[in-house]
């Protein structure tokens, strides 16, 4: 079979080790993805701590901004036990803040952090933008809720009806829930209080959103009616489940290798074009292109392989031609010379000149058996496209070696010439070169052989393979290859005096590279010297 450019077991390799690689490219985005996922979900957690403390901090705030300066801190005092928080006002001077957190508490938002253990540090700049108010807690109970609502529900009271709506309005920024209605809450049996305190506040759980609303009646109102307050409903928090960040993910990745799959298909496909065209040229069809479909770098590739294709046909072309030319116009001065050899060789009867004469003749029929194996090598080394020059057809190949042994059995009557018996071998092959290849090797056999030569032809499962060994010295290993190399000789035993041109082999090389097979040589099993193997498809391909 004709060696591939890239034979197909590497393609394959090489787009596996592609596809691990993007398997494994995956699976770092999934693991990028998952900790995305993480980090937003961190997010999210800050800024539900942040909507909860910005309406509590907002009121403290504007209560202590409110109140004279000589009661601020009885104030803070009496707050901090009420509410069991830690309440306490601080320069913005004196405290480490970085250039974000500046940034957020002038534009009014409350810092929320974690403290280390359990609890969390909330601040929040004071309107005169010089102090900021900090609260430490250690948990979120129900007598801190109760606590923040009477505060809530004391700043709204001690307001005007414009400037509550102005305080509702600054309290729906901080995108808590607070509204004022004149229904009370369902199941509300009291009468309207005269004052605020914590235990009038009511606290409802809503199971079915997990959320919590807290009502407070507001004493007061027109016509003597008081108005109810309505925080809420604060929702808890709920973190992404696990199993939709992995589901999504999963989406994600599957998405991803689905695009990632149908882009390296499509480069495989086109890179299996590529890899067919080269083994077609390397097989000897030097006409065969690279269909070009765009102008990314893969067609540009396609181009510059067409050009180079064109070039490397246009260079082959004329060297046949050359060849062809070459050895033809070598038959006319050597059948001149032959002429005149013959002419002076019928016009002496000197013994010793008729001797010269011989050896010249011999030296033109050596001369002309050159030529004639020339030419065969360049009709051989041409492109099947510009004319096929094997004619195919179903070949009894026991019986061909059977008269390539009897043919050849006369010319070396010292040596022991025969073919292995077995049954009957058809193939699909030209027998006048297929023949030529085989004399070629024995013949090659004979000229090194010692005393015996053996021909064998066995059928395997897709080829015959013809086997011609000798018991001659064999050929080293390391010259194997350089062998079938046109004018390729050997330096110890296989030399010029044992005959031979240097292109015998490269003419069987190239008679089963066009039957679509090889040839190739080893140490023979059975009789210790060469064994050189054909190997014919049995269907053509």
């Amino acid at each position: 079979m004709p060696t591939r450019l890239l034979p197909r077991p590497l393609a394959d390799s090489t787009f596996l080790r592609v596809y691990a690689l993007l398997a494994l490219a995956l699976v770092v985005i999934g693991g990028l993805a998952l900790g995305s996922f993480a980090v937003i979900d961190q997010v999210r957690r800050e800024h539900y701590r942040e909507r909860l403390a910005s309406a509590p901090m907002l009121v403290l705030t504007h209560r202590y901004a409110s109140l004279p300066e000589a009661v601020r801190d009885a104030w803070l005092v009496q707050r901090s036990r009420e509410l069991d928080i830690r309440l306490s006002v601080a320069p913005i001077a004196t405290l480490p803040l970085n250039y974000f957190e500046r940034t957020r508490l002038d534009e009014g938002q409350t810092l929320v952090e974690p403290r280390a253990g359990q609890g969390w540090l909330l601040r929040r700049q004071l309107p005169d933008h010089a102090s900021l108010m900090v609260a430490e807690l250690d948990s979120l109970n129900e007598q801190q809720l109760r606590g923040l609502a009477v505060e809530l529900g004391r700043w709204l009271n001690q307001a005007s009806p414009s400037e509550r709506e102005a305080r509702l309005s600054l309290l729906a920024e901080t995108a808590l829930p607070v509204s004022l209605g004149d229904r009370p809450p369902e199941g509300w049996a009291q009468a309207p209080p005269s004052r605020l305190q914590e235990a009038e506040v009511t606290i409802r759980l809503l199971p079915q959103r997990w959320a919590i609303s807290l009502y407070l009646p507001l004493p007061g109102g027109e016509a003597g009616q008081g108005q109810w307050l309505e925080v809420g409903p604060m929702e808890a928090f709920e973190p992404m489940p696990m199993s939709l960040a992995l589901l999504l993910i999963g989406v994600l990745l599957m998405g991803l290798a689905a695009s990632i799959y149908l882009i390296v298909r499509g480069l495989e496909s086109r890179m299996a074009g590529l890899e067919q065209a080269a083994t077609r040229i390397a097989a000897g069809h030097l006409d065969t292109r690279v269909k070009v479909e765009s102008g990314d770098f893969l067609g540009r590739l396609g181009m510059a392989f067409n050009g180079m294709a064109a070039r490397v046909q246009s260079l082959l072309r004329t060297q046949q031609e050359m060849i062809r030319a070459v050895s033809h116009e070598l038959r006319t001065p050597v059948a001149r010379i032959r002429f005149a050899v013959q002419m002076v060789e019928d016009m002496t009867e000197d013994g010793g000149i008729r001797r010269q004469l011989q050896g010249i003749d011999a030296d033109i029929e050596e001369l002309d058996a050159l030529v004639d194996e020339i030419l065969t090598y360049a009709r051989l080394g041409g492109d099947p496209a510009q004319g096929q020059v094997l004619s195919f057809e179903s070949l009894d190949c026991r019986e061909m070696a059977q008269r390539v042994v009897e043919a050849l059995a006369p010319l070396h009557g010292d040596l022991d010439l025969l073919l292995v018996s077995g049954s009957p071998v058809e193939a699909q092959a030209d027998p006048r070169y297929l023949q030529r290849a085989l004399q070629n090797l024995v013949a090659n056999a004979c000229r090194h052989a010692n005393g015996r030569v053996e021909v064998r032809l066995t059928q395997e499962p897709w080829a015959l393979r013809i086997d011609v060994e000798d018991d001659g010295p064999g050929v080293p290993v390391r010259a194997r290859e350089g062998i079938f190399k046109p004018f390729a000789r050997l330096d110890d035993s296989r030399t010029r005096r044992s005959g031979g041109y240097g292109l015998g082999l490269s003419i069987v090389q190239k008679v089963m590279a066009w039957h679509g097979g090889s040839v190739a040589v080893d140490d023979s099993p059975h009789l210790g010297g060469a064994r050189f193997s054909l190997l014919l498809p049995l269907e053509r391909r």
